[in-house]
């Protein structure tokens, strides 16, 4: 007995002016997100579905991550390239390879350094067929993953990226799919900022053009087909905050390197963290089903509750939404997250803070219990 409620408040909250503007880009999907709370600071068309390219080869790493984690691959297992992946992915295919001859065994390490820093397609196949023995089911599997882990609007036909009509993604999910890999896979992340890997005799350079940009920039992946352009999801660090960018749709690949360059520093330089509410400060109140008490306060975390917000707009009015699903369900412990916290800006940026039970709400007897569900199914719980 839920029924999907957000309570919503506006109040105006005054920011310092400063010199920044608002962002404008040339590619045709777009999104910058903070990578330690996700607030979107700039989007345009993330929601629309395209050809990732070899961006999506990040849902292949976290497969092949994944199973390293559970033990099922190990670093130095051995994998011998199939004539499948050689003749689709290697030399015979015209593609970025990783250049591994047919029957030649190569370790999972090796594969996943040809996949991160050449993007080879010869090696994000054989790392799906000892997965799951095809590439296409291999491509169901990631499909099934990625709505695990959140990604709604992701569908996989292949490991590589290479073009297929129905294989998409959105420049959002582009964006929280790298996210999961650097909060999730830790161990492995450094991996993306390694600057060259040597194979046989074949040395290939890291082809994320911002490594050596001086941003701070360590990760993640680029992709080009002719159907889609040039496209690139990276992540940079300063300061102990850490963005994420992702362009896609670009006509060359210095329109790529250049905006996703600029996207960044003005991410950086434009937005600032900001307090709306102390540490347990009450923000609002949700009601309750079968508690000894209709209320339980919301408060944020340790650090109370913090946005990221444009500096430039003095005076700036935020429309805050707080969500949950009503009535919330006794019993309720403090500190439990039953709720989050969403704040839009004047920049139509985006911030999402979780907020938690302030105190304990006990399940009530069943008489109490009972005249609950009569107000639910007379008023459908006006708050």
């Amino acid at each position: 007995m839920q029924l999907a409620m957000a309570v919503v408040v506006t109040w105006t909250f005054v920011v310092a002016p400063a010199l920044a503007q608002g962002f404008q880009t040339r590619a045709k999907q777009a999104i910058l997100i903070d990578a330690d709370t996700g607030a979107v600071l700039f989007e345009r068309n993330a929601d629309e579905r395209m050809h990732p390219a070899s961006m999506s080869k990040l849902m292949t790493l976290v497969m092949a991550f994944k199973a390293l984690r559970s033990g099922r691959l190990k670093m130095e297992d051995e994998i011998v390239m199939s004539v499948n992946a050689w003749r689709n992915g290697g030399a015979p295919s015209g593609t970025s390879a990783m250049m591994v001859p047919v029957g030649e065994k190569v370790t999972v390490s090796e594969l996943l350094q040809g996949i991160i820093v050449q993007s080879g397609n010869d090696a994000s196949i054989a790392i799906a067929e000892t997965l799951a023995g095809t590439e296409e089911a291999f491509a169901e599997l990631m499909t099934k993953h990625a709505r695990e882990i959140g990604l709604t609007s992701s569908t996989f036909k292949n490991s590589t990226g290479l073009y297929h009509p129905e294989h998409l993604m959105t420049a959002r999910d582009l964006a929280l799919l790298a996210k999961h890999v650097i909060q999730e896979y830790p161990e492995f992340y450094p991996m993306f900022a390694q600057p060259d890997f040597r194979y046989r005799r074949h040395r290939f350079i890291n082809r994320n053009p911002l490594l050596n940009a001086d941003l701070g920039v360590d990760g993640l992946k680029t992709g080009y087909i002719k159907e889609s352009g040039y496209g690139i999801v990276a992540s940079a660090k300063q300061d102990n905050r850490r963005l994420i960018v992702v362009v896609n749709g670009l006509d060359t690949a210095a329109a790529r390197r250049e905006e996703a360059r600029k996207l960044l520093e003005w991410g950086f330089r434009a937005f600032g963290e900001f307090r709306l509410f102390n540490e347990g400060e009450v923000v609002a109140r949700a009601r309750v089903w079968g508690g000894d008490q209709f209320y339980v306060p919301l408060t944020g975390g340790p650090d109370g509750v913090q946005v990221w917000l444009p500096r430039a707009v003095a005076n700036q009015q935020l429309k805050a939404e707080i969500i949950y699903d009503s009535p919330l369900k006794a019993p309720i412990k403090k500190g439990d997250p039953v709720a989050k916290l969403r704040v839009k800006s004047a920049w139509n940026t985006t911030s999402e803070v979780p907020l938690y039970a302030a105190e304990d709400v006990a399940r009530a007897g069943p008489m109490r219990r009972g005249l609950d569900t009569l107000a639910y199914m007379a008023f459908r719980w006006i708050p």
